[in-house]
């Protein structure tokens, strides 16, 4: 039988950009979530971290269908009565295109104490520049 194979040490993270510039919103939360798990490493562990950095720049040039523009929206509650607040997927590109893509990858990690660590280490930006040019993240085609 075989074993399952358990990494030693803590592996090294890496930094990773990735263009947002026409990509599909989901295909692109996919591919993220994927980057920030570890799953592209051929050393993969469950219950390990063994995710990198990600890096996303243009987030406000996703794709996204018109169905979606108008069908899909965003809740939250102030915990307050009456306090429910919702907003379009038109009207949050249009003020947070960074959240359009946060939630997404967030909905694509596992919500637990690991799924919080994990978030933390994507950063997404609205235009082409960031501040992250010190860590030299690698480009993904």
């Amino acid at each position: 039988m075989d074993k399952t194979f358990v990494i030693k040490g803590k592996p090294e993270s890496k930094w990773i950009l990735v263009d947002a510039r026409d990509e599909g919103l989901g295909r692109l939360a996919t591919q993220i979530a994927s980057y920030l798990l570890g799953k592209h490493k051929p050393t993969y562990t469950p219950g390990v971290d063994m995710g990198d950095f990600v890096v996303v720049v243009n987030a406000g040039q996703v794709k996204v269908n018109s169905q979606q523009m108008e069908e899909k929206w965003y809740h939250h509650h102030s915990g307050y009565p009456g306090g429910l607040k919702s907003v379009s997927l038109r009207e949050q590109l249009q003020r947070h295109p960074d959240r359009v893509i946060q939630d997404a990858v967030w909905g694509m990690l596992p919500h637990n104490k690991i799924g919080h660590k994990l978030i933390k280490r994507l950063k997404v930006y609205v235009g082409s520049d960031h501040p992250h040019q010190s860590q030299n993240p690698q480009s993904v085609a």
